[in-house]
């Protein structure tokens, strides 16, 4: 299989990868979320419940990310 992938274009490697991964992504349930990142998404929903006005707002991160 792998000797296979190998005789194809790099331009068909990538859309082969970019195939696979539209395959996953259409199945998001399928996708196991490892306890620890549960864990800290609840953390951080908490931490937004307990002070919502702490943190920026994505138009502010957004503006910030652009500038660099």
């Amino acid at each position: 299989m792998i000797a296979d992938i190998e005789r194809l274009s790099i331009a068909e490697r990538i859309q082969l990868v970019e195939d696979i991964w539209d395959s996953i992504a259409s199945a998001p349930e399928e996708l196991p979320i490892p306890q620890a990142q549960r864990d800290e998404l609840d953390r951080r929903l908490q931490a937004h419940h307990d002070n919502p006005q702490e943190g920026d707002s994505w138009k502010i991160v957004q503006s910030r990310i652009k500038s660099k």
